[in-house]
């Protein structure tokens, strides 16, 4: 949002999709917490481009910082608070049907 300060991000349901576009690859959607959300914005704003373009250069660059051994993966995956639990709990509603149809998102 360029030449907009923002003092509080955007409210949005915690969701996160991945969806094929068949003109750029993929995309990605991803929904960040408060706190994350004013620092992508600030920094965003700072250096004068999208919040979205930001993001995706963020998300690039710690993608290819990664070692891709699945036991560091696998590390890295547990060292996020509380990921496991979401997991099982998104496990659980998909086996109980409370989903959401792809055009509903």
């Amino acid at each position: 949002m360029m030449g907009h300060a923002l003092t509080r991000p955007s409210v949005h349901v915690p969701r996160c999709g991945v969806y094929r576009d068949p003109m750029s690859g993929q995309r990605l959607n991803i929904t960040l917490d408060g706190e994350h959300a004013a620092k992508l914005a600030t920094l965003a704003a700072r250096v004068h481009v999208n919040e979205g373009t930001l993001a995706r250069s963020l998300l690039s660059s710690a993608i290819d910082g990664l070692d891709p051994d699945p036991a560091n993966v696998a590390e890295l995956l547990d060292g996020i608070d509380g990921a496991f639990e979401r997991a099982q709990l998104g496990a659980e509603q998909a086996a109980a049907g409370d989903t959401l149809a792809l055009d509903e998102l």
